[in-house]
């Protein structure tokens, strides 16, 4: 854990309220440099999935050319939310360090324990009901998929 990198995180969350962005800040380090950072951009980008983790996860893939994260640290000025949680698991960084808990971005008016609750549910059972329709093709980008010899497994 390199505590530098960690304030630096902070940092930038700070001089993204600064800018009228949202409070979070995020880096991705490896081999004791730092790769790629982001701030939370939903407002100014309208974009919801624009938060800090995973801006910093996508420009640190692009960078790399990779889509996994190995042998690379995320620092994040907060704990990540379940969105970022599951960014995070699919771009497999080594370890994640945050500085603010998600307790405390919930007293700052960001509280996302409504989303855990809702993970939990039956899926019609949700806030914005999500449906399965029955469909005789639903397996096939599937198949397509196990039949692609040359697929790049994730």
């Amino acid at each position: 854990m390199n505590p530098i990198f960690l304030k630096q995180a902070i940092e930038i969350a700070v001089a993204s309220v600064r800018r009228g962005g949202g409070p979070f800040g995020a880096l991705v380090a490896k081999d004791g440099a730092v790769i790629a950072a982001g701030s939370n951009q939903v407002t100014g980008a309208n974009d919801p999935t624009a938060h800090a983790e995973v801006v910093a996860i996508r420009e640190a893939c692009q960078i790399l050319r990779t889509f996994q994260l190995a042998g690379c640290d995320l620092y994040s000025s907060c704990e990540p939310c379940p969105m970022c949680l599951g960014a995070i698991y699919w771009a497999r960084p080594s370890r994640v360090f945050f500085a603010a808990t998600h307790a405390q971005a919930s007293e700052a008016g960001f509280d996302d324990s409504f989303i855990y609750r809702q993970i939990e549910m039956a899926p019609e059972a949700r806030i914005i009901p999500m449906l399965r329709v029955d469909d005789p093709d639903a397996n096939a980008p599937f198949e397509a998929w196990l039949a692609k010899g040359d697929r790049r497994d994730y």
